[in-house]
């Protein structure tokens, strides 16, 4: 308790890509450069190769630039009372001076430009939950949660709302001025938080339906909103039994939590030689939740990004490489939603494919490939998914798949049908037996101890993993900037729109946070 969180939604889901109307075309040509395919020096280089490109990846580089982001992350101590990269900190402005002036040094080769978008903020400065005069220990806000009444406490009963509280008559007259409590499951959030408000609820509470927490966003803030918590399905247990049986419990919450708009940026650096008709794109997120400085999340996967830029400038490119630093990722992918939301088709379909690399050094790491298969996801995904398997494979490594649902940037991408994929090293998940057989490390431990902690330093790097890694991703930049050839062709046929749709229905997260 007492701890500052913060969350964030693009407005652009709240019509500002609409409201953008005639200004919208230069916003989208700011970020989209359309670079010459020749005229510029990269001319005189050699045609970039994997092997050749690969071989200018060095782990002393690579922990260079982490020593140096931790330093930026420091900014933000008056402030936060703790190093941090979160959007809006002197940590984050920090980060993209950073990224923006390695980038400005190498402009005979990138045309360089920043997407500003307006974002809601919403910190939550304290919080609890009593039921039946106890602390609920799992009780957690939910991201852009609004405050309780005036901020402060408000008491009511218990009501058990029926079904999974997606629908109004699912809400009882007797929720008005009573607590909700809501099963997880169906639906939004968002949308659960705001039938309670239109109830008349004076705050909601989602309890999962597994044992776990619920760990979750209200997505897009609404006037009708209500203070809203998650709570685990094994602490709820007991006061769903108790309400089904016709008994009162009683409760009170408190939330004392902010909304403001606030401006974060993007960052696209585009190879000014290459066709830009077919055009390579990767990404990674600049920013790091409040609690910590973020740096194997995600500095491991966005100062990757950065030394193969820089690296790539030796070499010249058949196809246009496109490299992005997301902004707001960590509030719910919110500078990636952005970016493809404003997009207009004839630009979507110049996009062969988009790779997201977060989190490529966890200390406790396995080699992660999101499973992204065809049948499922824009054509062309598990073509990108094999050329990471074969890589591993051919360096005699082991690797396992991992479910592509939503937990990062390439969400919006696959569901504007274009195709993508990436690798991982783990988050919070829990290390098992069998892959310490595959990867080594410790079992029962995460892969990742201090994700979205405070620890999050150089010193949670593990550089083994994480040179290899910017090695594989070399590797898939150089494969794809000298051909494409093989590669399926992008067209926004129905077959495409069809396997984003099926994507977009099994995804539950956005971003790190559950949304259903």
């Amino acid at each position: 308790m007492g701890l500052k969180h913060i969350t964030i939604a693009s407005l652009a889901t709240l019509g500002a890509v609409s409201a953008l109307g005639t200004n919208q075309k230069p916003l989208v040509d700011n970020a989209q450069p359309q670079p010459q395919i020749s005229g510029d020096s990269s001319s005189a280089r050699p045609l970039v190769n994997s092997e050749d490109l690969q071989a200018t990846i060095s782990t002393e580089a690579l922990l260079k630039r982490a020593k140096r982001l931790f330093k930026i992350a420091r900014l933000s101590e008056d402030e936060y009372n703790h190093p941090t990269r979160v959007i809006g900190s002197e940590g984050h402005r920090g980060t993209l001076s950073y990224i923006h002036s390695t980038l400005a040094a190498l402009s005979d080769y990138y045309t360089l430009s920043t997407q500003e978008f307006p974002a809601v903020s919403g910190a939550v400065f304290e919080y609890r939950l009593l039921i039946d005069l106890a602390l609920a220990e799992s009780a957690h806000p939910m991201g852009l949660t609004p405050p309780t009444h005036h901020k402060q406490p408000v008491d009511g009963s218990l009501v058990l709302v029926s079904n999974d509280g997606c629908r109004a008559s699912d809400y009882p007259s007797t929720v008005k001025g009573n607590i909700a409590l809501i099963q997880r499951g169906t639906c939004p959030f968002g949308t659960k938080s705001e039938h309670a408000g239109k109830a008349g609820a004076v705050a909601a509470v989602v309890f999962n339906y597994e044992d776990g927490p619920v760990g979750g966003t209200l997505g897009t803030p609404l006037d009708d909103h209500v203070a809203t918590f998650g709570l685990s399905g094994t602490e709820a247990a007991p006061f769903v039994a108790r309400l089904k049986a016709g008994e009162t419990v009683e409760a009170s919450a408190y939330m004392d939590a902010e909304v403001k708009t606030i401006q974060t940026s993007n960052i696209i650096a585009q190879t000014r030689a290459g066709d830009p008709d077919n055009c390579v794109m990767l990404g990674g997120h600049s920013d790091s939740v409040s609690e910590g400085p973020g740096i194997n999340d995600d500095g491991s996967g966005s100062l990757t990004l950065l030394e193969v830029a820089t690296q790539l400038t030796n070499f010249s490119v058949h196809n246009c490489v496109r490299f992005a630093w997301w902004a707001g990722e960590e509030e719910g992918l919110l500078g990636s939603d952005y970016y493809v939301d404003v997009l207009p088709a004839e630009e979507n379909v110049k996009i062969r494919l988009f790779m997201d690399y977060d989190m490529l050094a966890s200390p406790n790491f396995a080699y992660q490939v999101y499973d992204a298969r065809n049948e499922v996801n824009p054509v062309g995904s598990q073509e990108l998914r094999d050329l990471y398997v074969a890589w591993y494979v051919e360096h005699g490594l082991n690797y396992t798949f991992i479910p592509f649902d939503g937990r990062s940037d390439y969400d919006g991408f696959i569901k504007n049908g274009i195709p993508g994929g990436g690798i991982a090293t783990g988050a919070e998940g829990i290390k098992t037996k069998e892959e310490v057989v595959l990867f080594g490390g410790e079992d029962g431990v995460p892969y990742d101890v201090c994700y979205h902690a405070i620890c999050d330093t150089v010193n949670n790097l593990n550089l083994t993993a994480w040179e290899l890694n910017t090695k594989l991703v070399a590797h898939s930049v150089a494969t794809f900037a000298r051909s494409l050839e093989g590669f399926p062709e992008r067209t926004l046929d129905d077959a495409s729109i069809k396997a984003a749709g099926a994507y977009a229905k099994g995804a539950k997260y956005h971003g790190s946070k559950l949304f259903i």
